[in-house]
Parts: C-alpha cells; sequence; structure tokens
C-alpha cells in the first residue's frame, strides 16, 4: 500500500478537527484526488484556471449538478482550508440547481408500494422513512434505544451534517415496530444487517425500492427520499405548519423563517404523522 503524502494527511486532519462526517471526508478525496490525476501534478501546483477547465470537462462528460456541487465543495475545502488560498474558494463557481418538482406518491401510491415490499425487515424501515420523513442513512442508523414510547417521539441521533433531532413517534407505528420486534428480535440496531451488530445497508432498502415499485405497478421513481418528500407534501396538504416540517426534515436555511424556527419536542410528539391516516398492513397478523 502507498505511503499517504503529507498533503492528503493534512487535508484530513482539517477535516477531521472541523468533525467532517467520514462519508463526506471520504468524498472529499476522492474528488481532489480525481482532480488531481486529470492534470497529471499535485492539487497544490493546480491553480483557478485549472479548476475551471476542471469543471469544464466534467460538465462535457455529462456529469451531473450534484456531482458538480460535490466536486466544487471538496475544492473550496482544499484550496481554501488545506491550501489556505482565501481568494480561490469564493471564485469557484457552483453549479445551478435544475428547478425541479420532487417526485410525491399519493396516499394510494405509498400503500401499494409498502405493501409490495416483500422482505419484513425492508418493509417496516421504509414504513419508518415514510412515517417520520427519515433520510436513508437515518433510518439505517436507528436504534432500539431511539424509540421514545413515553414521549413518542423517535430521536434521530446523526442527522445530516451530524445534528441531533427529534421527530414524531406515530401511533400507529409504533404499533408496527411492536409487532416488528416481537417477529424479528433486532438487537440494538432496529434494523440490522446480516451482522446484527451492524445496520442493513442502504443500498440494500435501495434495491427493496425499485423492487417494490415494479411490484407495485407505479410508473413514478420510488426511493427512500421520494418517501420524504411525500412525508412531507402530505403533511403540508393537510394543514400543518411548514415551520414544523422543516424542523421535522432537520432543514436549516430552505427560508429566512426558517432560521427563528424553534419548536419543541412536545410540539413535535402532538403532530400526526401521515401514516396514522393509511389503512396499512405491513406486518402479519399474529
Amino acid at each position: 500500500m502507498a505511503e499517504m503524502s503529507p498533503l492528503r494527511r493534512r487535508m484530513i486532519e482539517d477535516m477531521t478537527i472541523r468533525n467532517l462526517s467520514p462519508a463526506t471526508q471520504q468524498s472529499y478525496i476522492h474528488a481532489v484526488s480525481k482532480f488531481s490525476r486529470h492534470f497529471g501534478h499535485s492539487p497544490d501546483r493546480l491553480g483557478l484556471e485549472d479548476v475551471r477547465a476542471y469543471q469544464v470537462h466534467l460538465i462535457s462528460k455529462g456529469v451531473s449538478w450534484a456531482s458538480l456541487n460535490q466536486v466544487v465543495c471538496a475544492l473550496r475545502f482544499f484550496y481554501g482550508v488545506t491550501l489556505g488560498c482565501d481568494s480561490i474558494p469564493e471564485r469557484i463557481a457552483y453549479a445551478r440547481e435544475p428547478r425541479k418538482l420532487p417526485a410525491v406518491l399519493s396516499a394510494d401510491e405509498v400503500v401499494r408500494f409498502l405493501e409490495a415490499v416483500s422482505s419484513l425487515k425492508a418493509r417496516i424501515a421504509l414504513t419508518t422513512a415514510y412515517a417520520a420523513g427519515l433520510r436513508v442513512s437515518e433510518v439505517t442508523g436507528l436504534k432500539a434505544a431511539d424509540i421514545d414510547s413515553e414521549r413518542m417521539v423517535i430521536r434521530v441521533e446523526c442527522g445530516k451534517g451530524g445534528k441531533e433531532r427529534y421527530v414524531m413517534l406515530s401511533g400507529q407505528l409504533l404499533g408496527i415496530l411492536r409487532s416488528y420486534w416481537r417477529l424479528a428480535q433486532p438487537g440494538r440496531f432496529l434494523f440490522p444487517g446480516r451482522d446484527k451488530q451492524r445496520p442493513i445497508e442502504p443500498t440494500v432498502l435501495h434495491a427493496a425500492c425499485r423492487s417494490a415499485r415494479v411490484a407495485a405497478g407505479i410508473d413514478k421513481r420510488v426511493s427512500v427520499h421520494v418517501l420524504r418528500h411525500s412525508f412531507a407534501t402530505h403533511l403540508l396538504e393537510s394543514g400543518v405548519d411548514i415551520r414544523i416540517i422543516q424542523v421535522l426534515l432537520g432543514h436549516e436555511n430552505l427560508s429566512t423563517t426558517a432560521r427563528y424556527t424553534r419548536v419543541s419536542s412536545q410540539v413535535i410528539a402532538r403532530t400526526e404523522s401521515p401514516l396514522d391516516r393509511l389503512s396499512l398492513q405491513v406486518t402479519p397478523p399474529e
């Protein structure tokens, strides 16, 4: 195995000091490495014009705006923090996000989709994702201790950016989780992988989504994030205050009002999950 360069080590240390998640660190290192390999030079010998040329190259290859912006974030960090070049990061342009409406399932489609998931574990995990508006990393990382049935909230320990929050615990979801617990006895992680000491891999849920979409005869693209979009849309349509939805989703800066939003866990616990309005059977009858 090749020895790590001092430059890479310094960048990793810079990211660790700033408490960037392991996934973000890996993404940034990968992006800077590809940038370096493209020109055949160490990245500290490349400048702003090289960055611009690389962006043009990526666009010509049809790279998505999200992937482009991931590269931009990595290079901004590398030049601004690791190299200490304060003038460069602000001149590295982000790709403009296309204004596309997110895919959203109707209530009927949610029922058809969840009931079409063949694996019990995946079905309950995806039901939980919809019921609480969770990201895939948040639902896979859930532990039994995160389910607070006394306060009727779910603790999301590692949200995006390492931020902790609470979301409502649907009464129907609590009953589903209790039935699942009796049947599966999952242990520490609510949705364990093959090794019960580790959580289920997100790829398992992604694959379950693809299969269930076909089985349910749904034409729309369906993913865990689409369930999250549907959660938010269904709450909004039922009259829930947008400020509460922003907090439930763990969003900041969606609008200027979101910065001043502080909703207590008692308010969150009183918010009805859209799952409670569905007639859904996801666990075998006892």
